[in-house]
């Protein structure tokens, strides 16, 4: 049987429960472009044996089905625990882990119908917005191999981009599913802080910076991830409240527009066009487009950013940096992080979450007047692969390895919900 992977996981998860479909086929032809596709960008990574696979797709053919994922093929990113399945973190310290149980997000992916077929690469630790580490390589762009599909969910996007996945998990602490989603044309939510539960063996209310969300090529196959991603858990203290959409079309939608940041934070040639050319079409189609000025200077934003995300990322790999034997085997910007995070004092901590506070305010301020907010996904198109990141952009040095994705910030810092949305492509086809 001939099977469409173009169509959205909606649609083929619905011909599986009609009969329409088996996921024996859907296996069959997911592996198949997996083989055509997968050389040439290394997307997917500690993929199962093929007849271990088809047997469980069989498995299903005459079963009832269960779940809304009930027979769908999905790869889980390289940070999430996976039950018997190779889960390395990008590092060479855990190259050979095998977990012993899953963790929540694949744990529901799996209890909603989902056959685990691997799982999709990602930067050492999820640090950085490009895609490589030295436990599988890099993953390369779908659209010009020689350039990167961006991070840190880039092995997600780039296999949602070239069909070997329909719909894909990610992560995003400073725009992991929201860059990679721009630069392979994809779409991605980075949901609400705190409405995907995460691990119950953390605090949710100081790690309130990364969330995991849905990338997809299809809006609807967003909202059927994030449904079972976000469903409320008991144990978990964080429950913010769901809201269906106000508006169902674009008609009257009041959009502010914040470019830029005032000229604060510099974008490559291009970036700005694109992202303008697709706000008139939203305004053809009934939107209303308001520029609006930045709500509070870059330079006090970045400081509180930079300063909660080496905490954060030193809280979250002390016992791995504190043993000079695994440190040693990180790559330096995991040592920079950690090292800075371990320098954090509490009133740097203290002083970084007022900061938050009053940017917080200050967006959720601008929806007495607008009802959506919009910037663009990233400040440069994708660079080389060879490159390990941006060190200057539109004539302005990046001090850090990290500073070329300050675009991201203003969503991160305030743990407001973002879509990615694709907007089209520059000359050479990125």
């Amino acid at each position: 049987m001939t099977v469409d992977l173009s169509r959205t996981a909606t649609d083929l998860a619905a011909d599986i429960r009609a009969r329409r479909l088996r996921p024996s086929d859907l296996m069959e032809a997911t592996l198949a472009r997996i083989d055509a596709m997968n050389p040439k960008i290394n997307a997917i990574v500690a993929l199962r044996d093929r007849d271990e696979l088809l047997n469980e797709a069989r498995a299903l053919d005459n079963a009832d089905p269960t779940g809304p994922l009930f027979g769908l093929p999905v790869a889980i990113k390289d940070l999430q625990a996976t039950k018997g399945l190779r889960t390395t973190f990008g590092s060479p310290i855990y190259a050979n882990n095998i977990p012993a149980k899953d963790d929540l997000l694949p744990a529901r992916m799996r209890a909603a119908g989902a056959l685990i077929i691997g799982k999709t690469n990602t930067p050492e630790f999820g640090l950085g917005s490009q895609t490589f580490n030295p436990v599988y390589g890099a993953t390369l762009s779908p659209f010009d191999p020689t350039r990167t599909p961006g991070g840190s969910s880039g092995g997600a996007a780039a296999a949602l981009a070239t069909g070997m996945l329909t719909i894909a998990d990610g992560s995003d602490m400073m725009g992991s599913l929201r860059n990679p989603a721009a630069w392979n044309s994809v779409w991605a939510i980075r949901p609400t802080m705190g409405l995907v539960p995460k691990s119950l063996n953390e605090d949710p209310i100081t790690k309130r910076l990364s969330t995991e969300g849905p990338l997809a090529r299809h809006p609807k196959d967003l909202s059927l991830l994030l449904d079972i991603l976000a469903a409320p858990h008991p144990l978990w203290p964080i429950q913010p409240t769901r809201h269906a959409p106000a508006k169902t079309s674009l008609n009257g939608l009041r959009i502010g527009w914040l470019a830029d940041w005032s000229g604060a934070i510099p974008l490559e040639d291009g970036i700005l066009a694109t992202s303008e050319t697709a706000l008139s079409k939203m305004e053809a189609a009934g939107a209303e487009i308001f520029p609006l000025k930045a709500p509070l200077a870059a330079p006090a934003m970045w400081r509180a950013w930079e300063t909660l995300r080496a905490w954060q990322n030193y809280q979250e790999l002390a016992a791995e940096y504190d043993d000079p034997a695994q440190a040693a085997q990180m790559k330096d910007s995991v040592r920079w992080e950690c090292e800075r995070g371990q320098a954090v004092s509490a009133n740097d901590v203290f002083a970084a979450s007022n900061t938050r506070a009053v940017l917080t305010r200050a967006l959720l301020s601008q929806f007495e007047n607008v009802d959506v907010l919009m910037l663009p996904s990233t400040q440069v198109w994708p660079f080389k692969v060879e490159t390990e990141y941006p060190t200057e952009i539109a004539g302005r040095t990046m001090p850090t390895y990290h500073r070329w994705m300050e675009i991201m910030v203003p969503v991160s810092l305030t743990g407001l919900p973002a879509a990615g949305i694709p907007a089209g492509f520059d000359h050479r086809g990125l």
